[in-house]
């Protein structure tokens, strides 16, 4: 039987200790099991009181992912389906009109449809929230861009979001462009940085590199454009970019001075 021991006491002989230690051991060990107890007590509790509201919660979880998944099922892999199918019209315009053949005509058709054929606005509007939408917007900002209708093409390819290697950046860089032409090189600079950086391909990445350069000369800070310049020739000095960058290196290097 464990025996109580005065505050302050000290044992003496061997056995003492073993005794004393022993006492310290179980009263440790019996704490430790009184918290836990009274622990699983205290949750055992909280959920006697509250499973109302804890099943409701779990239901409102439940039906909000079976939800999800049924309308991805349901409603928009079938309506991604219907879009694409009708963006087919206007895609085959664009692609014409790039490769030349009645091109502002073509653009308009792609922009507005014809025939009782959708265009991409008409994309956008009926389908919005899919993936055809949002290609569609990337579609439009290109084809106003062409247009020369440029503050339409920024707010179009600033909707359009897309992980690709190549059209992310190209989106970016376009409303860079569109910002040269209305003379706002400081907001195109930003998007210029913003294409170059997207992705470190060989291809897009030393493009915008080079109209960063060119359009931080413009607006005089010749040692932000310099450091676009160095980069184009060592991170890719195989890219077309890289043939001529020399010549800007130095206009650069000059102005710095």
């Amino acid at each position: 039987m464990a025996t109580y021991k005065k505050r302050g006491y000290k044992p003496k002989t061997e056995k003492e200790v073993v005794e004393h230690e022993h006492v310290e051991e179980n009263s440790t060990t019996a704490e430790v099991f009184n918290t836990l107890d009274e622990t699983a007590s205290k949750t055992e509790d909280f959920v006697a009181k509250n499973q109302k509201y804890i099943f409701i919660i779990i239901g409102v979880v439940a039906v909000f992912v079976l939800g999800f998944l049924g309308y991805k099922e349901i409603v928009l892999e079938p309506k991604q389906s219907e879009a694409m199918n009708d963006m087919y019209h206007a895609q085959k315009n664009f692609e014409e009109a790039v490769n030349g053949v009645s091109s502002d005509s073509l653009y308009n058709v792609a922009l507005n449809g014809s025939e009782g054929k959708y265009g991409m606005i008409d994309i956008i509007n009926e389908y919005s929230g899919t993936p055809a939408a949002n290609l569609a917007n990337y579609y439009a900002g290109m084809a106003y861009l062409n247009l020369k209708d440029y503050k339409n093409a920024i707010a179009h390819l600033d909707k359009f979001s897309s992980e690709d290697e190549i059209l992310a950046p190209m989106a970016k860089g376009a409303i860079g462009d569109a910002f040269v032409q209305l003379n706002q090189n400081e907001d195109a600079l930003k998007y210029y940085k913003a294409a170059a950086t997207l992705r470190e391909n060989g291809y897009s990445a030393p493009t915008y590199f080079y109209k960063a350069g060119i359009t931080a000369l413009e607006i005089g800070n010749a040692k932000e454009a310099l450091g676009y310049f160095n980069t184009i020739k060592e991170k890719y000095p195989m890219s077309t970019e890289a043939n001529q960058v020399d010549i800007f290196i130095g206009k650069a290097e000059a102005m710095s001075n």
